[in-house]
């Protein structure tokens, strides 16, 4: 099974450690993919001018209280790195926990989980990176473009390779899940507040606390070791664990839609 994960808006940046090797990183034959939108991010970063870096903040996404993560952006090349388990440390992490795993835990969540990132497509948790700020909904100079798009078509080869066989189970977020589209053994899965209101149950999409239960759902399923051989099983254990899952109709050939419904935040 291979889980997709989001990555965290806030990171954790290491404080010791060796500069990131891109050819280390999951999936390797991407390394020029991803030395080529380090190279644009880190250039675009470096410029000093308060009309550059102005320009930077813009094309980031970034607030002028947040110049420090385009100095942090430009001195990437040699900023320590760590596994990205560290770095990433948003909700979903945080409910996640993965230094609180033990070993046998810890090395299923290294082997199932990926993370989708504008900056290095996917790596695992176990990769070691550095922090950084470039969201995939950037565009960074030519001829790198748009990130949606480059790695759309940069991930497609290496990742239908890498899932053939496989069941996914998808958590990201709609920006991150434009990157790459798994195929008919997948699902995605969304999570729904159900309260009583009136003597009726009535259901809503949550936000915040949609990441905090997927980062539970996937320690749980860390801890289980689970290993389903289909979406049939994945959904099996899912149950087994005591989430409350249910399905939605879609039509033959596409990606399983599943929603696991709570009803405590």
């Amino acid at each position: 099974m291979l889980i997709l994960l989001p990555p965290s808006e806030g990171k954790t940046p290491a404080v010791t450690g060796e500069p990131v090797d891109p050819a280390s990183l999951w999936l390797p034959q991407l390394a020029g993919a991803r030395e080529r939108v380090l190279k644009r991010l880190v250039a675009m970063c470096a410029r000093s001018s308060e009309r550059s870096i102005a320009d930077s903040l813009a094309v980031l996404g970034l607030s002028a209280g947040q110049r420090g993560e385009i100095a942090r952006n430009a001195a990437l090349p040699g900023a320590p790195a760590a596994p990205a388990a560290q770095i990433y440390t948003g909700v979903l992490y945080e409910a996640l926990d993965p230094a609180t795993l033990d070993g046998p835990a810890r090395d299923w969540l290294d082997r199932s989980a990926v993370v989708f990132s504008g900056l290095w497509g996917v790596v695992r948790l176990g990769d070691r990176i550095p922090a950084y700020r470039c969201s995939v909904g950037v565009t960074l100079p030519a001829p790198v473009g748009g990130l949606t798009a480059y790695w759309k078509k940069g991930l497609r080869s290496a990742l239908d390779e890498a899932t053939a066989g496989t069941p996914v189970l998808d958590l990201r977020s709609g920006a991150y899940a434009a990157m790459w589209a798994p195929g008919a053994d997948a699902a995605a899965l969304r999570v729904l507040h159900e309260r009583i209101v009136g003597g009726e149950a009535k259901r809503s999409v949550v936000s915040h606390f949609n990441k905090a239960t997927k980062g539970r759902l996937v320690r749980a399923l860390a801890v289980e070791n689970a290993a389903p051989d289909s979406v049939d099983e994945l959904v099996t254990a899912l149950r087994d664990l005591k989430f409350t899952v249910e399905e939605r109709p879609v039509p033959a050939g596409r990606p399983r839609q599943l929603d696991v419904v709570v009803t405590e935040l």
